[in-house]
């Protein structure tokens, strides 16, 4: 059975549907290339997909080592390339929440969670990824 379902609704945008789930996404081409920007476009759906793993695993991780995560926040950039047309690059920045201080055995786990989570080891090598955790002294 499949995982996603979609569907080409023209006027380059699509709909995903999580078969399990039934959860729909839209996405729609960006402006910089021939769409209108109205929704997710497949790229943005990748960096997002990264950052969303990324937090998934760092939550599993606080979990079982009863680490809090409260708060954490993320803002995801992605750089495209022109030709060939991909992403290049993918900031990630992690802002976490200003009333909880880590030690140095609680950062580890947590930076090492985020970069061996799925979506970050099926990543192309070429692609530059900059992950900033900021930390509260």
């Amino acid at each position: 059975m499949a995982t996603v379902d979609t569907v080409y609704l023209g006027d380059l945008r699509t709909e995903a549907k999580h078969v399990q789930s039934q959860t729909k996404i839209i996405t729609d081409a960006p402006v910089d290339n021939q769409g209108k920007g109205e929704a997710f476009s497949p790229t943005d759906l990748l960096v997002a997909s990264l950052t969303s793993c990324m937090l998934t695993i760092m939550g599993i991780v606080s979990r079982t080592h009863n680490i809090s995560l409260g708060g954490i926040k993320a803002e995801t950039t992605k750089i495209m390339q022109a030709e060939p047309r991909k992403v290049s690059e993918i900031h990630i920045i992690f802002h976490f929440a200003d009333d909880i201080v880590y030690n140095s055995k609680e950062k580890a786990l947590l930076k090492k969670a985020a970069e061996t989570c799925p979506v970050y080891l099926s990543l192309a090598s070429d692609i530059k990824k900059t992950i900033t955790f900021n930390w509260v002294s």
